[in-house]
């Protein structure tokens, strides 16, 4: 039987037990083996084969400019954490998938910004946060994340307080729902430019753990492990 590929998930401290253990289900059931990275656990990454940047606080404002408000919830070491997978995994090509947080922080990587306030950004947004899928996304008809879904609108959850701004270098707007906030973007490495991101990547801004026995939302893991199986038995190449 083939090796499983081992996909990290990095996750916050602490109140992140419900969704590793639903990661991690999910993964498995799309054909992975997973590991936890969080701040202060922290590991060889030399045989991981793809990544998770998970859910959970808010990025901090100033690694991209912005000004540090009061009321945010963030985690210093954490991001710091997930700088140093992002830039691991570009060196190596590995694939990419990033949930809420984790899609913000692949567009902060790649120089983008976030609005700190998604109901403040844009108005009639509502103050609801809910797991269960109760907001409708429309993806773009030439997205990866509309060829897995199967159609051009689906539902998701919203757990979010921060969303996407500025889009990064190669980040891909292809989703947003029906109050303009942006919901999917996607990474694609072969674009030609010297700068290009050297991994493939998703984000969506929702939390498709939560929605495990939806089959569209777990085609967003069986993506990510059908990327990580093609980086088994590839040679490592050094990382700084």
């Amino acid at each position: 039987m083939p090796r499983r590929p081992l996909i990290a998930v990095t996750s916050s401290r602490r109140r992140a037990l419900v969704t590793m253990v639903l990661n991690r289900l999910a993964l498995w059931r799309a054909g992975a083996r997973t590991v936890r990275l969080f701040p202060g656990r922290e590991r060889s990454l030399e045989d991981v084969h793809g990544i998770v940047v998970g859910g959970g606080d808010d990025i901090d404002v100033r690694l991209y400019d912005d000004a540090l408000t009061l009321d945010t919830r963030i985690d210093p070491d954490r991001d710091a954490l997930e700088i140093r997978v992002l830039r691991h995994a570009e060196a190596r090509g590995l694939p990419v998938l990033g949930v809420c947080r984790g899609a913000q922080m692949l567009n902060v990587y790649r120089g983008g910004t976030l609005h700190t306030d998604v109901r403040r950004a844009y108005a009639g947004f509502p103050r609801h946060r809910t797991v269960l899928a109760k907001r409708w996304v429309t993806a773009t008809a030439d997205s990866l994340l509309r060829r897995l879904y199967g159609r051009e609108r689906f539902k998701v959850n919203s757990l979010h307080s921060q969303a996407i701004d500025r889009p990064g270098r190669h980040v891909r707007i292809v989703a947003r729902d029906e109050y303009g906030v942006t919901q999917g973007i996607e990474l694609v490495p072969d674009s030609g430019a010297a700068d290009a991101p050297g991994f493939a990547a998703i984000g969506v801004q929702w939390h498709p753990e939560f929605l495990i026995l939806n089959r569209r939302q777990q085609g967003l893991f069986r993506w990510l492990v059908g990327q990580a199986k093609k980086q088994v038995g590839r040679p490592g190449k050094p990382v700084d």
